[in-house]
């Protein structure tokens, strides 16, 4: 079993957690090929700004792990529009795709930030957002413990 890290964003999270579908862009087609049913994914989601009322300023939604699934299919191809595309993907429609079934949808995504000084997965504790910038990853299973057991 392999362990997985996938980015998003918050819109393309609402999207995972209604669905329980994940896709990643056309030039990762070979990471969904390593991806196999009975592998663990947890989904991280971005720091956003957040608008707010008239004379409130913008609120900053930190970057976070919002919840974690199980695989539950083979990765497959696609191209039906589902996720929100990024402005700086162009027309990109995440085609590689794999099904999911949710093991613990988090009430509260549980911020990043306090967690990179124990995941192993981040080496370089200070420049932690190169290590995060594919759409998935794979992570060590005391990573995966760690994020899981901090969520509620």
């Amino acid at each position: 079993m392999t362990y997985w890290f996938a980015s998003s964003n918050r819109d393309n999270w609402e999207i995972i957690r209604q669905k329980n579908i994940w896709g990643v862009p056309k030039r990762n087609k070979s990471i969904i090929e390593r991806v196999k049913p009975g592998d663990k994914i947890v989904v991280y989601v971005a720091q956003q700004k957040k608008e707010v009322t008239e004379g409130k300023g913008d609120e900053i939604l930190p970057s976070a792990v919002a919840g974690a699934f199980e695989i539950v299919s083979e990765g497959y191809e696609d191209s039906a529009p589902l996720f929100v595309t990024p402005e700086r993907m162009g027309d990109e429609v995440f085609p590689y795709r794999v099904k999911l079934k949710p093991i613990k949808i988090f009430r509260e995504p549980v911020e990043f930030k306090p967690l990179i000084p124990e995941l192993s997965f981040i080496k370089n504790k200070t420049m932690w957002t190169g290590h995060i910038r594919v759409a998935m990853r794979e992570i060590p299973e005391e990573d995966y413990q760690l994020i899981l057991g901090r969520g509620e």
